[in-house]
């Protein structure tokens, strides 16, 4: 087996796919369903309904605010309770669309059958009726970036898509929705990839899946053999070595094309090259072929104090304490929980907050695991340089920023930090490196956007 990975820096935490066999169960609807208005990169959604509106599953509840936007959908039926805020993943209070629960009535127009749509079987679907779909459905990317996904499929006119790459590496240590999914639903998968290639207008696929799913790949090898055999298309299930985080769109580029995406604003598409994760693949053949917007999602939760790791399919808007509970509960003692995983996963402070389309991991460590040691002075041994995927130098981007030394931390490229951790990881002195460079980063950013408006 020839096993590919990305060439500059990555760590290898240690592995706890807990859930890894954990059969994905429906989850049982919530009393209430929150639904936040920014669950993707971009303008928030603004509101179509109102308080005492009747809606049911698969219901506009918010349009688009913009150009970079998605739409949001009901996932339940019931009455509008209320246009308020709730706390989301970011920990803020944020505006929302409540909708209190009655029965699980559908909307006509989604096809609720389990038969198996082709591509070969719809001539309808052009390239623009499936981007238009997908638009309409709110699909986004849900390994968490969560980049409305029309937008990646109509790159710019200085760029040209050469290939679709399926992101199914999952190198989050204890994540194991995406795992579960392509075990459960590997046809579906690769007519969303076949669909994803004709809306790009390209003929190359690629999925790219870590060593330690074994299952995976060579289900998924053996079933793109068989349906893509002959076809206009090629597709290549690509093996990568365990390595964090080859599940960043510029690390997967390098493992898999063996092309490097350069600083920004270069994205994937600028050396030829689409970024689609599993889940979106799914997403997408439920959008184009059945008609359903995105409004559920698969969810790990988990955590070594859990007495059943588990995986769900989800509705967006139920709350994780309702997943918590269908776990065995809270664990007793002190916890932390988080939105995604240990390495990039977000702290909340509040487990009422909902499942949303980025949400693919709600994970609980014990205080012992959480507890951060005290920071000791940089010992210059620049392993924190090594381990960045990006080739920066996080102990000095760190520095500068606590320093506000704005000017000098954008000359070092803080913007292509992709915030991954790898550097804090690694760090023997335990210094918050990460901390101080996103900090960094967000304000460099913000300065960035008010001198090119100045510009306008």
């Amino acid at each position: 087996m020839n096993v590919r990975t990305f060439r500059i820096g990555g760590v290898h935490p240690e592995e706890n796919k807990l859930s890894n066999d954990a059969v994905t169960q429906v989850a049982a609807l919530p009393k209430q369903a929150i639904f936040p208005l920014s669950q993707h990169i971009g303008a928030p959604a603004k509101p179509v309904v109102k308080k005492g509106d009747k809606v049911k599953v698969g219901t506009l509840l918010a349009e688009a605010g913009g150009f970079v936007s998605a739409p949001i959908f009901s996932s339940v039926s019931g009455t509008v309770l209320k246009i308020d805020t709730a706390i989301d993943a970011t920990g803020y209070r944020k505006p929302a669309i409540i909708v209190s629960v009655e029965g699980d009535e559908w909307e006509e127009a989604i096809d609720r059958s389990e038969t198996l749509e082709t591509v070969e079987a719809h001539p309808e679907l052009t390239p623009e009726e499936i981007v238009e779909r997908i638009k309409a459905a709110g699909v986004v990317g849900m390994g968490g970036a969560c980049f409305p996904t029309f937008i990646k499929l109509t790159p710019p006119p200085t760029a040209k898509a050469e290939c679709v790459i399926i992101n199914a590496v999952e190198c989050e240590p204890y994540i194991t929705a995406d795992y579960r999914l392509m075990l459960e639903h590997a046809d579906e998968i690769l007519v969303g990839l076949e669909l994803l290639m004709k809306g790009a207008k390209v003929n190359k696929g690629y999925i790219g899946i870590e060593t330690n799913k074994p299952k995976a790949i060579d289900l998924l090898t053996q079933k793109s053999a068989q349906k893509f055999g002959g076809s206009a298309y090629s597709v290549e299930v690509v093996p990568l070595k365990q390595r964090y985080p080859q599940g960043g769109e510029k690390q997967l580029v390098d493992a898999v094309i063996r092309r490097q995406v350069p600083a920004p604003p270069a994205i994937p598409v600028n050396v030829g090259a689409i970024v689609q994760n599993v889940g979106t693949a799914f997403a997408v053949y439920e959008a184009v072929m059945k008609r359903k917007p995105l409004f559920e999602r698969y969810t790990t939760v988990t955590g070594k104090r859990l007495a059943t790791p588990s995986n769900f399919l989800v509705r967006m808007g139920t709350p994780m304490q309702n997943l918590i509970d269908a776990c065995g509960g809270m664990p007793e003692g002190d916890n932390k929980l988080l939105a995604g995983g240990p390495m990039m996963g977000k702290a909340l402070t509040s487990t009422e907050v909902p499942i949303c389309k980025g949400t693919n991991s709600v994970t609980i460590i014990s205080a012992d695991e959480a507890v951060r040691k005290e920071p000791q002075p940089c010992i210059r041994c620049a392993k924190c340089v090594g381990a960045c995927p990006m080739g920066l130098e996080p102990y000095l981007l760190a520095t500068v920023s606590s320093m506000k030394n704005w000017e000098k931390a954008e000359q070092e490229q803080i913007v292509s930090c992709i915030e991954c951790g790898s550097c804090q990881f690694t760090c023997p002195a335990h210094r918050p490196l990460l901390d101080n460079i996103r900090q960094g980063k967000q304000t460099v950013m913000g300065i960035i956007r008010s001198r090119a408006a100045a510009k306008k």
